[in-house]
């Protein structure tokens, strides 16, 4: 029986979404743009890369052709005669460019409605909600309360933090509400039990998640995040790749952050690392024990949240090569029957304008040994990957999408 692993790489968007202009971001294409910023130099940076964009497993599976059925040109550098896998790129249907929805729609469920966002404000968040975590999160009150970047905040209110034991509260651009505490001062399982109750507070809001962010560090030597990020997300619509696979009773391995999106519902066995080398060992340990019929879903979301938003593309660049690189031991692992699908989840343009996630068509890669190669074109939803997962593994229809298989 088959086996799938299906990955995606958090933001890694290929440009031209047809209602772009409508989220403000006319013009972005992820891919594209940072092939051309390194192609004449933007991507250079003294010990980290040089040169070109340098990924001839990607472009070997069809990276540069799935670009092109986006509605673009192959990019520089990722030029290829033919490749060996099924290449496309798909459209996002969901009202929204976050991580759940693209995520949910990639399994074949759409998200149905918008969700909230906090206005960009000071303060960002209702005084009655705030009034609400301060009481039944038995807290003595909330710093921050805007929008502002991880990094940026814990710095600013790190050090208040320490002295009056209120955690921090921020947004962004995204629908999200983050909460960020002192791991060992404040507590990571007392943080965790006060997202818990702030996403029950949030449900009536529609916010797409709330996130736990513990740091380290004092005044002195300076703050840092830690890696026992938390997400706790509005539950999945049903009917959905992993429910699906959970009720046919196959094995269900799922990486990074997936388990987080899909609020622990039929993610199987959860595997957490910090950061993506770490994480694609993980995936190196875990793909060759899966059973026949068993499925694996993961996020690699370092491209997203330490480069996309920071507008690095230089680092970008980097960590798109560092992939690529360790594809090349994954791909010797794959037997006939496998199905090994790389694509994104939306878009993170590092040359564009502002921080935010860009509305992005995605790019998709199947690749099964032996099989025939081509193109599958442009695909009207991100659905259409599930399903085509969902048909491999001989799974029921998924409520949406079209396989390409």
């Amino acid at each position: 029986m088959s086996r799938a692993a299906l990955i995606v790489l958090d933001s890694v968007g290929c440009g031209f979404a047809p209602d772009a202009k409508t989220f403000g971001d006319d013009g972005a294409d992820t891919l594209g743009h940072i092939a051309e910023g390194c192609a004449i130099g933007l991507g250079d940076r003294p010990g980290l890369r040089h040169g070109r964009l340098n990924l001839p497993n990607l472009v070997r599976l069809g990276l540069g052709h799935a670009c092109e059925a986006a509605g673009g040109a192959v990019p520089p550098g990722l030029e290829c005669d033919r490749p060996i896998a099924l290449h496309g790129s798909a459209i996002e249907t969901s009202p929204g460019k976050d991580t759940p929805s693209g995520h949910w729609e990639i399994a074949g469920t759409p998200a149905p409605a918008p969700f909230g966002y906090f206005p960009v404000t000071d303060p960002a968040f209702p005084r009655a909600l705030v009034d609400a975590i301060i009481s039944e999160g038995g807290i003595p009150g909330l710093l921050g309360n805007c929008h502002a970047s991880g990094v940026e905040i814990i710095e600013r209110f790190g050090a208040e933090h320490l002295r009056s034991g209120k955690p921090i509260a921020y947004t962004s651009v995204d629908s999200v509400l983050q909460i960020a505490a002192h791991e060992e001062r404040f507590g990571l399982e007392r943080l965790y039990a006060l997202c818990e109750t702030v996403r029950r507070l949030v449900d009536p809001l529609m916010i797409g998640r709330v996130i736990a962010r513990p740091f380290l560090g004092d005044e002195a030597s300076g703050f840092a995040r830690t890696p026992n990020r938390k997400d706790f997300a509005m539950p999945p619509p049903e009917g959905g790749l992993l429910e699906r696979a959970a009720h046919a009773g196959r094995a269900i391995v799922t990486l990074g952050k997936i388990g987080d999106i899909f609020a622990h519902r039929h993610t199987g066995e959860e595997v957490k690392a910090a950061g993506n080398m770490n994480l694609f060992d993980a995936l190196l340990a875990r793909w060759p024990v899966l059973p026949a019929g068993g499925l694996l879903f993961a996020n690699f979301v370092d491209f997203d949240t330490e480069f996309g938003h920071r507008r690095d593309l230089p680092g970008y660049a980097a960590c798109l090569e560092a992939f690529d690189a360790r594809l090349a031991e994954l791909l010797p692992l794959l037997e006939r029957d496998d199905l090994l699908v790389i694509t994104a989840d939306h878009g993170n343009d590092p040359s564009f304008s502002g921080t935010d996630h860009t509305r992005e068509q995605v790019p998709v890669l199947a690749y099964r040994k032996g099989a025939a190669a081509g193109s599958i074109g442009l695909r009207a939803s991100l659905a259409d990957i599930g399903q085509s997962v969902a048909a491999h593994l001989g799974l029921a229809r998924l409520p949406r999408g079209a396989s390409f298989l």
